[in-house]
């Protein structure tokens, strides 16, 4: 089974510098490929602490230098704030740099101060994803993009330098809505799960994926999804539940902060109809009961309680990977690289160890120094 980590680059902690965290998080990936993990990841945000990678496939070029076998993957990039065509040259040249390690995650967005700061309409944000990501596709496997629709109209334009291999089987998207579903499986794109329903919800969503794509595509088995989920471990149980009640339980308060869960405002923007009856729920139940509710869908406890979590996961799913995030909520540095080295260490060899017919990636990298 293929296992990812994902700096976070979060800071909610009252006189930390961003530069203490940027430092501290590129440690992290550095410690990605000795430890054996398969892929490193990162988010695309802008404008608060939430996570401050305003830039994925900058930071992904980076660490793409300073390693040599790791899968290099965005969780995502939000395209509709994007020019498409940009995205799919800086996409080509990082895979190229990368000798084939892309693993490419897009999404439409949620965050309303990312959307407001960018002067864009939030409402247009699912068909502007639509349009973006089926150009993007054309650029990365016809190698250009000639597009005439309602938000993208493109001429035809090279993509140079012209992508050298195909990203089918390497492209993801954070949505697995009924209204997305349809959209992901007519283009091929396999699901990224960001744990933040419950798993019964999360389940029935991705067997409507995968019977909309076998329909699409004569019978073919869809990708399987990957799973992203923050994880807590300690060899104390009673540790790795302090963990839970400290960091990752302010993970969860700065997620709905960030995306405004509980504003009932959110549904009557066009696209985002889902989130009335969420919001609505966070309101009736309050702020603690749904911060309580998306902390515990996170990974934590000892060493075996934290495989059991993840495989029971990966079983719920059928799931052909997963992305782990170590460093959130205001954790001590020294505390994170613990928790990192820990689950390398007793967790990450058993889940590498499940049998999944399932390749994330491109397979072996090739040398741009070798060719």
């Amino acid at each position: 089974m293929h296992v990812g980590m994902s700096a976070f680059f979060q800071n909610v902690v009252p006189g930390m510098s961003d530069r203490e965290v940027y430092v501290h998080e590129v440690g992290l990936a550095d410690m990605a490929e000795p430890l054996g993990f398969d892929s490193i990841w990162s988010a695309e945000h802008h404008f608060d602490n939430y996570t401050m990678c305003p830039n994925v496939l900058q930071f992904l070029t980076y660490m793409a230098g300073r390693t040599r076998r790791v899968g290099l993957g965005s969780m995502v990039v939000v395209i509709p704030w994007h020019d498409p065509l940009r995205v799919a040259e800086e996409v080509a040249v990082l895979d190229h740099l990368s000798g084939g390690r892309v693993i490419l995650g897009i999404g439409r967005g949620l965050g309303r101060i990312e959307f407001n700061n960018f002067r864009l309409n939030m409402g247009e944000s699912r068909e502007r994803f639509v349009e973006y990501a089926e150009a993007i596709q054309m650029g990365l496997e016809k190698g250009f993009v000639e597009y005439d629709g309602k938000f993208l109209r493109q001429p035809r334009a090279q993509i140079r330098p012209f992508p050298f291999k195909s990203f089918k089987g390497r492209m993801y998207a954070a949505a697995v809505s009924p209204e997305s579903a349809r959209i992901m499986a007519r283009l091929g794109i396999g699901i990224l799960i960001i744990a933040q329903k419950p798993w019964d919800k999360t389940e029935a969503e991705v067997r409507m994926y995968n019977d909309i794509y076998r329909e699409m595509h004569a019978g073919a088995e869809p990708p399987k999804p990957i799973i992203a989920s923050f994880v807590a471990v300690n060899e104390d149980a009673a540790l790795a539940k302090d963990m839970l009640e400290k960091y990752i339980r302010r993970y969860s308060r700065s997620a709905l902060e960030h995306y405004e869960f509980h504003n009932e405002g959110l549904a009557d923007i066009k696209g985002y109809e889902y989130y009335a009856g969420l919001a609505k729920n966070i309101n009736k139940h309050g702020v603690e009961t749904f911060v309580n509710f998306l902390a515990d869908l996170q990974v934590y406890g000892t060493p075996d309680q934290v495989y059991a979590r993840m495989a029971d996961y990966q079983k719920r799913v059928n799931a052909g990977g997963y992305l782990c995030m170590f460093s959130y909520g205001g954790m001590p540095h020294a505390l994170a690289r613990q928790n990192m080295l820990l689950f390398a260490d007793k967790v990450l060899p058993r889940l590498k160890a499940l049998a999944v017919d399932e390749v994330i990636g491109a397979g072996k990298p090739l040398s741009i120094a070798a060719e």
